[in-house]
């Protein structure tokens, strides 16, 4: 099929290059005139795991190309994916402006039909929105689907070729026949495509997500009761996670969810439940608590330090909001930095794919190690914000001889309590005793 993906961020250009590897010819278009010509050149403006195999085979093969010209990448596609920003408003509401600013442009290029697909995660009736703007100057017939995306960042390449379920939003049988033509071989080994209504299908992505917020929040709030009662969150999550009806993924303890999903999806799902009347107190208690969450580490290194840590120099291993991604927003780093940073003290940081994205924000605030432990010298404490695989096996006796004070504070519980006492670090977890 021929295929024009609008956007080429995390879903963008994943969704372009996976399409692309499965033999169809695809268009992927941004206004960046910078990343397009980069991305010509064979440059990837991401780091997601596996991504450069496929995406350099597809461009070397003709079947993946990049332009910044709308209507060139259009007329020739019989599905046009928006994979556009979402991001949130003052109020907390998705901005659409992106996704209707393309779908009016639509509008006036259109001469055949077309599906017309809603990639990114927008609010319940946008589906209707698009279909109103582009209908608005089109003469032409189309179809407007909400197929929402369910990629884990660091994993998203094998769960868009191996889906666990497509979900495909839609009335119209034309629109539904294409659709599942185009899924067909990524579901080959019997995966569902669920078809429902527009609606729905907007809805669904939202919940799931939020199910997901809820889970780590309500681990994060039992990993603090265990805190004050003297229980250990690793045992109860091994003895609650053994209950096929919770299940043993997304509970394990730390300083907050982050990224570019979870925050804005479950505030904008909140801010749908108001714009209807309806008060979504689970949604409101999840946003606040993850908010206090990511300050419980900081607090802990205060008190190490006795509510003074001006002139200690603090080592932060991890940057990015989850391991196996370059992408900061929303990440709990970044807020304990600037804590640390308030407080007086200076910040050494390393992390293996997020260095360059965190040196825009935060510029020569910060030293930049070169590695993991180049981070740790002459620091008085080590905090580790992300739970990389490179962080879990980590030389000590390196560490304890670079490290001025051998304090470790884990917001990722990365390591036994008990064998970091035997090797002479003061180490603070979440949610798990402190062993003197």
């Amino acid at each position: 099929m021929n295929i024009a993906v609008v956007g080429t961020g995390y879903v963008g250009l994943v969704t372009g290059t996976c399409f692309a590897e499965m033999g169809n010819q695809v268009v992927c278009v941004d206004i960046d005139a910078q990343k397009v010509e980069a991305m010509k050149q064979g440059r990837i403006p991401i780091y997601e795991p596996h991504l450069d195999v496929l995406f350099e085979r597809n461009i070397k093969q003709g079947r993946l190309s990049f332009t910044t010209d709308l209507e060139s990448a259009i007329k020739p596609a019989q599905i046009i994916f928006l994979a556009l920003p979402t991001p949130p408003g003052e109020d907390g509401s998705a901005d659409l402006s992106y996704v209707l600013g393309v779908a009016t442009k639509l509008g006036g290029i259109i001469d055949s039909y077309k599906v017309v697909v809603n990639k990114s995660t927008v609010p319940v009736g946008t589906a209707e929105k698009v279909r109103d703007a582009i209908a608005a100057t089109c003469k032409s017939e189309f179809d407007v689907v909400s197929n929402p995306e369910f990629l884990r960042e660091g994993f998203a390449v094998d769960d868009f070729m191996k889906p666990d379920r497509v979900v495909i939003g839609t009335d119209s049988e034309k629109a539904r026949k294409l659709m599942s033509d185009l899924y067909a071989p990524f579901v080959r080994q019997g995966n569902p495509i669920y078809m429902m209504d527009a609606r729905s299908s907007e809805l669904t992505k939202y919940a799931a997500n939020a199910f997901l917020a809820t889970k780590i929040t309500f681990m994060n709030e039992i990993a603090n009761l265990c805190e004050r009662t003297g229980a250990n969150v690793d045992m109860v999550r091994i003895g609650i996670g053994s209950d096929d009806r919770i299940g043993k993924r997304f509970l394990f303890a730390g300083i907050g969810y982050g990224g570019s999903c979870f925050p804005k999806d479950v505030q904008a799902l909140a801010k749908t439940a108001d714009e209807y009347g309806y008060e979504f107190r689970v949604l409101d208690s999840v946003m606040q608590v993850n908010a206090t969450q990511r300050t419980i580490i900081f607090d802990k290194i205060m008190k190490h330090f006795g509510n003074d840590i001006r002139g200690k120099r603090i080592a932060v291993w991890g940057l990015a909001f989850k391991p196996d991604t370059d992408d900061i927003r929303e990440a709990p780093a970044l807020f304990l930095i600037e804590k640390l940073l308030a407080a007086g003290a200076s910040v050494s940081v390393f992390d293996p794919e997020a260095m360059h994205n965190v040196q825009k924000s935060f510029a020569d605030r910060i030293h930049y190690a070169s590695d993991q432990y180049e981070a740790l010298k002459d620091s008085d404490a080590l905090l580790i914000a992300t739970e990389w695989a490179v962080f879990r096996t980590p030389d000590f006796e390196r560490m304890s001889s670079l490290m001025k004070s051998k304090s470790v504070f884990d917001g990722r519980n990365l390591y036994d309590p008990q064998k970091m006492q035997q090797m002479g670090f003061h180490y603070d977890s979440i949610g798990r005793p402190v062993l003197n």
